[in-house]
C-alpha cells in the first residue's frame, strides 16, 4: 500500500519552509475534505511532527510525541483521522472512506510505534492498491484488473490461450467455410455466361447450344448444392468445437470458483456468480459456435468478390468503396456507445438477479413479516429499470443498423448507375457481366451488412468475457505452498501471536496465543463479535493470520495441504446446511466411499438412527433443498453424523445446540459428549451449560484472549466468565420461578451452577 505520495511543487515548498534540518519525513498522503467542501490537502508525517497543508499553506502542525491514541472514525461517507492532545479528542483531517481509509488505519499503527519505541524506520504495509494508477477507478475485487483500463487485445489473447488443445478442430470449420465461400463466388461467373451467352441470344434467331445451357444451370445448382452442403458440415462442425471449448471453459470456471477463498466468495453475491456460470457462459458458446464462423465466412467473401470485381471492372470497385470509409468511421462511433449501453444493461440485468436471490432465499422472512407486496413493489421497479435499458439498447440499434445499411446501399446504386450508363451506350458492358458486378457488389455489401451488427455483438461477448476474467484472474488468497506436507493429524494446537482482521487494517484478533493439546476440549466463550468463529475459521485456515503462526502437531498449518488439513476436521455449525438428495448422502458428504454399516454406525452416535427409521423412504428419504423437510433438531444430528463419519481428528462444534429444545438439546449434546472422547473438540457456545464437559475454558474480550483455564480456576478468578456465569445463573433462576414458583431441591441444586466442572 503505497504512503509516500509526491506533493504538488507548492505544498512541498510549503513544507520544505517549514520543516527543521532533523526531521525526516517518513509518509505523506492525502486528505480530500475540509468542513463542507472537498479539497485536494496532504498529512506529511516525520519523525517528530504532523504537518498539514493545502495549496501551498501549513494549515497546522502538531508533535507526534505530544500525542496518544492514534484513531480512525468512519462517519456518513467519510473518515476523520483523530489523536488525544493533553486529554481531548482533536479532528486531524477528514477524507473520502474507500480509498484512503487503510493508509490512514496504518497510519495509526505507525505513530503509535513511534510514540512507544521512537523507531524511525518507515512502516510498510503490504496490502495491495484497490484502485487503478491510471483512471483512480476500483479494481474488481482481489485483483490488478481495471474494467475502464481492460485490454480488449488482453482478452483475445486469453481467449486463445484456452484453445489449447482444440485449435486444429477450431480451425476445420473456417477451413470449409473457405472452400464453401469459393463455391459461392463461382456462381455469378456462370451466370454471366449463361446470360449472355445462351439467354441473350434466345429472341435473336441465332442457333442456341440447348445441352451447354443446361450443362451450365446444371453446374450452378451442383455448386449451390455443395455450397450449402460445406455450410452445413460447417455448422456441425463449429458446433463440436465451439462446444467442447465452452465446455473447457465452464470446467475452469468452477474449478476457479470453488477454489477460491471463503472471504473472496462471501464477497460475491450468488445472483453474480450464477449469471457468470450460467448466462454468460452461455452468450459466449453464441458467438464462438454461431457468430465467429460467419464472420470469417463474410470477411472471405468479401475479399475474393473485390479480387474478382478487380479482374472484371477495376473501375466498378471505385463506386463499390466510395461509401465504405464514411460506414467505417460511423461504425466505429457506433461501437462506442454500444460498448457502454451494453455494460450498463449487463449491470441492471445483473441487480435484478441479486434481487431474485435474496427474495426466493429469504421468502420465509418476507412472508413473517407481511412484506409481499413491498417486495413485488421493488421488484417492479429493479424489472423496469432493466426493461428500460434494454428497451433503449434495442431501439439504439434499430434505428441506426438501418441507417447504416442504406448508406451501403448507395454504393450499389452507383454501381448500378455506372454499369446502365457502359451498357445503354454500348461502351464494353455486356448485361451479363453487370449483372455478374451487381451480383459481386451485393456479395461484397452482404458481409459489411452483416458487420453492422458486430459491434452489438462483440461488445457484449467482451462485456461477458471480461466478467468472466475477473473470477479467473482472480488471486487466491488462501493457497497451498509449492509442495505442501500431508500429515496425520494428532491434535495438538498451537496459536502463537496471531493477529486477524477481515481487512488488514482492522484487526479482529489481536496477539492470541493459545496451548491446546491432544484430546482436550476446549470451550470458548465471550460476547457476540469478539472473535470465537473467527479463531476457529483461522484453524481451519478458511483465512490466513496477518500476523503470528497456528501450529498443528509441530507445523505451521500453512505447509500442511489444504485438503489433508480439513479432512482430518469435523465441523458442526449452529446454521445447519444439508445438501439436496438422500438423508444417506449427507451423512457420507465427508467421506463418499462410506458403506451402509459406516453410515448407520455413525447415525447412531449422533441419535439420529431411529428418527431416521421412522421416515418413509429410511436413509433414501429425500431432504429436499437445504433439508426443509426435516426439523432443526433432526437436521443437527445428520450433520453431526456428517462430521464424524470419517473420524475427524479435530473436531469444531460452533453453537452447535443453540436455538434448540431441552429434550433436543440433550439427544444431541449427548452425541457430542461421544464423539468428543479421544479427539481434539473446541466447542463455541453462548450457553455455558453446554461445556460442562470442557477441560478448559477460553475467554475472549474484544478480540484479546481475557482468561484461559478450568471451570474452577475462572470462576476464583471473577473476572469475565465469572460475570457470565453469574448472569446465566440469574437468569436461569429467574425462568424457574415463572415456571414454578416453589422449585424442588433437585431444580435449585441445577440451577446453582449451570456449569459444574469436569471433575
Amino acid at each position: 500500500m503505497k504512503l509516500m505520495y509526491d506533493m504538488p511543487q507548492a505544498d512541498k515548498q510549503a513544507y520544505d519552509a517549514a520543516v527543521t534540518p532533523d526531521e525526516k519525513l517518513m509518509y505523506c498522503i492525502p486528505f480530500n475534505i475540509l468542513e463542507d467542501r472537498f479539497v485536494s490537502g496532504w498529512m506529511a508525517f516525520t519523525t517528530q511532527k504532523i504537518y498539514k497543508i493545502l495549496d501551498g499553506s501549513i494549515l497546522a502542525v502538531w508533535n507526534i510525541h505530544q500525542m496518544s491514541d492514534f484513531k480512525t472514525e468512519v462517519m456518513y461517507g467519510s473518515c476523520g483521522f483523530y489523536a488525544d492532545i493533553d486529554g481531548h479528542t482533536l479532528l486531524l483531517c477528514q477524507f473520502v472512506s474507500g480509498r484512503n481509509l487503510p493508509r490512514y488505519t496504518v497510519i495509526c499503527k505507525a505513530c503509535e510505534i513511534l510514540n512507544e519505541t521512537n523507531d524511525t524506520t518507515p512502516v510498510e504495509d503490504s496490502t495491495p492498491e484497490r484502485f487503478c494508477p491510471k483512471c483512480n477507478r476500483p479494481y474488481i475485487s482481489n485483483s490488478t484488473v481495471c474494467p475502464n483500463c481492460l485490454d480488449k487485445k488482453d482478452t483475445y489473447k486469453k481467449l486463445f490461450a484456452m484453445t489449447k488443445g482444440l485449435r486444429l478442430m477450431m480451425c476445420i470449420p473456417f477451413i470449409v467455410y473457405l472452400f464453401a465461400t469459393l463455391f459461392q463466388t463461382i456462381n455469378p461467373i456462370l451466370q454471366k455466361h449463361a446470360i449472355d451467352n445462351y439467354m441473350l441470344k434466345a429472341g435473336t434467331g441465332e442457333h442456341i447450344n440447348k445441352v451447354g445451357f443446361l450443362l451450365v444451370v446444371c453446374t450452378i445448382i451442383l455448386i449451390d448444392f455443395c455450397h450449402r452442403s460445406l455450410a452445413v458440415i460447417q455448422s456441425r462442425a463449429s458446433a463440436v468445437a465451439g462446444h467442447k471449448f465452452i465446455l473447457i471453459m465452464r470446467t475452469v470456471l468452477y474449478e476457479k470458483i470453488v477454489s477460491l477463498s471463503q472471504s473472496s466468495l462471501q464477497r460475491k453475491p450468488i445472483g453474480d456468480v450464477m449469471q457468470r456460470v450460467t448466462t454468460d457462459i452461455a452468450a459466449i458458446q453464441t458467438f464462438i459456435v454461431g457468430q465467429i464462423p460467419q464472420l470469417f465466412g463474410s470477411a472471405a467473401t468479401l475479399i475474393i468478390s473485390v479480387i474478382i470485381v478487380l479482374f472484371v471492372k477495376p473501375v466498378a470497385v471505385f463506386f463499390i468503396v466510395i461509401p465504405i470509409p464514411l460506414f467505417l468511421y460511423l461504425m466505429r462511433l457506433v461501437w462506442k456507445l454500444l460498448w457502454r449501453r451494453n455494460h450498463r444493461q449487463w449491470l441492471v440485468c445483473t441487480q435484478l438477479s441479486y434481487f431474485l436471490q435474496d427474495v426466493l432465499n429469504g421468502i420465509r422472512v418476507v412472508k413473517s413479516y407481511g412484506q409481499e407486496e413491498n417486495t413485488i413493489e421493488k421488484h417492479e421497479k429493479t424489472l423496469w429499470r432493466a426493461s428500460d435499458q434494454v428497451e433503449s439498447n434495442l431501439k439504439f440499434t434499430n434505428t441506426v443498423m438501418p441507417l447504416l445499411s442504406f448508406l451501403l446501399q448507395l454504393g450499389n446504386y452507383l454501381v448500378m448507375f455506372y454499369g446502365y450508363t457502359l451498357l445503354f451506350n454500348q461502351d464494353g458492358m455486356t448485361m451479363g457481366e453487370l449483372a455478374q458486378i451487381t451480383t459481386y457488389t451485393s456479395l461484397i455489401y452482404s458481409p459489411l451488412t452483416a458487420f453492422l451488427a458486430l459491434p452489438d455483438t462483440l461488445t457484449q461477448f467482451l462485456t461477458r468475457t471480461s466478467k468472466i476474467f475477473e473470477i479467473l484472474e482472480e488471486e487466491n488468497e488462501i493457497a497451498d505452498i509449492d509442495l505442501p506436507i500431508d500429515i496425520r493429524i494428532e491434535g495438538n494446537i498451537h496459536v502463537k501471536n496471531i493477529t486477524f482482521g477481515y481487512d488488514a487494517y482492522n484487526p479482529v484478533l489481536k496477539d492470541i496465543n493459545v496451548d491446546i493439546k491432544a484430546g482436550e476440549m476446549i470451550g470458548i466463550v465471550g460476547h457476540s463479535g469478539c472473535g470465537k468463529s473467527t479463531l476457529i475459521n483461522l484453524i481451519m485456515r478458511l483465512y490466513d493470520v496477518n500476523r503470528g503462526e497456528i501450529i498443528i502437531d509441530d507445523v505451521n498449518i500453512k505447509h500442511i495441504s489444504q485438503n489433508a488439513l480439513r479432512s482430518q476436521m469435523g465441523v458442526v455449525l449452529q446454521e445447519t446446511l444439508l445438501f439436496s438428495g438422500t438423508i444417506r448422502d449427507n451423512i457420507c458428504y465427508a467421506m463418499p466411499t462410506a458403506t451402509d454399516e459406516e453410515v448407520i454406525a455413525a447415525a447412531k452416535i449422533a441419535n439420529a438412527h431411529d428418527f431416521i427409521l421412522k421416515l418413509p423412504e429410511g436413509y433414501n428419504t429425500i431432504v429436499g433443498e437445504k433439508g426443509y423437510s426435516l426439523s432443526g433438531g433432526e437436521r443437527q444430528r445428520i450433520a453431526i453424523a456428517r462430521a464424524i463419519i470419517h473420524n475427524p481428528r479435530i473436531l469444531i462444534l460452533d453453537e452447535a445446540t443453540a436455538a434448540l429444545d431441552t429434550e433436543t438439546e440433550k439427544l444431541i449434546q449427548d452425541a457430542l459428549n461421544r464423539i468428543s472422547e479421544g479427539r481434539t473438540t473446541l466447542a463455541i457456545a453462548h450457553r455455558l451449560s453446554t461445556l460442562r464437559n470442557a477441560d478448559k475454558l477460553l475467554v475472549i474480550d474484544k478480540g484479546r484472549v481475557a482468561e484461559f483455564g478450568t471451570h474452577a480456576e475462572l470462576l476464583a478468578q471473577k473476572g469475565i466468565y465469572y460475570k457470565l456465569v453469574m448472569a446465566q445463573r440469574r437468569m436461569a433462576t429467574s425462568l424457574n420461578k415463572k415456571k414454578d414458583t416453589e422449585p424442588s431441591k433437585e431444580q435449585s441444586n441445577k440451577v446453582s451452577d449451570p456449569l459444574p466442572s469436569k471433575a
